[in-house]
């Protein structure tokens, strides 16, 4: 199994430049996975620790058997930390909200039609 792509690798070298994030700055340590998987998770250590020095936000990450996934994966969360940190703004729930106002506007435009035609 491959790890991910190199777009959206250079995709998160993007966002850690704009965030003036520097991999010196990131500590990683590959710790033993916690949860399923038997003696395979035993054995290997494939779960990521990340850790930025500078804020003091860590994550870490043991989803997939696959070390590389891992890390792609815990940077990932740790960008997104870190940016919401900086910003105040969670991105995820900001989109979810406007998501769910879409929804709610196309429904109420649905349940005015049916009034309207009858």
């Amino acid at each position: 199994m491959s790890g991910p792509g190199k777009d959206k690798l250079l995709d998160l070298e993007k966002r850690m430049n704009k965030l003036c994030i520097k991999k010196e700055d990131i500590e990683e340590k590959f710790i033993k996975a916690s949860g399923r998987g038997g003696q395979k998770v035993n054995k290997s250590s494939s779960a990521v620790f990340l850790k930025h020095k500078k804020t003091n936000l860590s994550v870490k990450c043991g989803k997939s058997r696959s070390q590389i996934l891992n890390r792609f994966y815990a940077l990932r969360n740790l960008i997104e930390k870190i940016e919401e940190a900086m910003t105040g703004i969670d991105e995820k729930k900001l989109t979810k909200t406007e998501k769910i106002k879409k929804q709610k506007q196309r429904r109420k435009r649905k349940t005015q039609k049916k009034l309207t035609s009858k």
